[in-house]
């Protein structure tokens, strides 16, 4: 690879640990307030809004590439529980924010606040997998777009979670002048364990958890006697209901659930578990950080 690689192995069950690739700039006992906007932009195709959040410190007038990121999230949760759920306060994002960073994330179509498809007002077995590696990043493209026109910078950070590192390792390596540096945590082709027993199972349009799993398929993998420190009971019970507040049709059904797009996990059959690398990562120029979680070399559930 043309560019500086680091490879980090983090025995993490959320991607919080990561805080430090951002960290940089903040006087002690100095916490900025922060702004927070929202939006809807429009995407490559029409009749489709993504939905993208801003947090920045209030004061910040001035905008530079190398402190403006994008967080993108994997093939199960949406944006919002991933990248800005508050824990004792604080999110991911706004521990960011708070070192002077203008920091977004975006939605891919059929995930959180953007628009749901079609399809997924039909049973799944009527449709293909929608939102495909192919679809998902023409929704990162849009934002990174939407981000470079508004702040007049040329280049963004980016940070990809699980099915998240394809999307943003393939846009690096498909527009690596728009890119300034790259971190990819938990990469889902990178994992040691052999792929799930539900591999051959066929993907209809879009596939869905049980809301009341969701904390077993997080810490899948993780000691025993080490869950409820890494998880507390209250933060997973307030957590699982931050992410059923992301589907309000699947959180009506009994039991609740959490219904998602399939495209990314049929992909990920299609190429990484067919031993076919989706992009070159000899194209992608900024300097990357891979961070791989997983527990005593057993990579957590793809797809968070």
């Amino acid at each position: 690879m043309h560019h500086s690689r680091q490879i980090i192995t983090l025995l993490a069950a959320m991607p919080f640990v990561a805080f430090a690739a951002f960290s940089s700039g903040v006087a002690a006992g100095q916490t900025p307030k922060l702004a927070t906007e929202h939006f809807m932009i429009d995407a490559v195709d029409p009749g489709i809004k993504l939905y993208v959040r801003n947090k920045r410190p209030e004061e910040m007038k001035q905008f530079t590439s190398e402190k403006t990121l994008l967080f993108v999230h994997g093939g199960t949760l949406p944006s919002g529980p991933t990248f800005d759920f508050p824990l004792e306060g604080i999110s991911w994002m706004d521990h960011v924010a708070h070192h002077g960073w203008d920091v977004y994330f975006v939605d891919v179509r059929g995930f959180g606040g953007s628009t749901r498809p079609p399809e997924m007002d039909q049973p799944p077995a009527n449709n293909s997998p929608i939102a495909t590696y192919d679809v998902a990043i023409k929704d990162v493209s849009a934002a990174v777009d939407f981000i470079l026109q508004r702040r007049g910078v040329p280049k963004v950070n980016l940070l990809g979670w699980s099915h998240g590192t394809v999307l943003t390792g393939a846009y690096a390596a498909n527009q690596p002048d728009k890119v300034e540096r790259l971190v990819l945590h938990a990469p889902p082709w990178l994992r040691t364990s052999s792929p799930p027993q539900t591999a051959s199972r066929q993907f209809g349009a879009y596939d869905e958890t049980l809301i009341a799993s969701l904390r077993e398929r997080m810490q899948a993998g993780a000691p025993e006697n080490s869950k409820n420190d890494l998880m507390p009971r209250a933060w997973s019970e307030t957590w699982a209901a931050a992410v059923q507040a992301t589907d309000p049709l699947g959180s009506k059904q009994n039991p609740s659930v959490l219904r998602y797009p399939a495209g990314m996990r049929q992909d990920m059959r299609n190429y990484w578990e067919a031993g076919k690398p989706y992009y070159d990562p000899e194209r992608i120029k900024a300097p990357t950080l891979v961070i791989v979680a997983e527990w005593d070399g057993v990579a957590p559930p793809d797809g968070a």
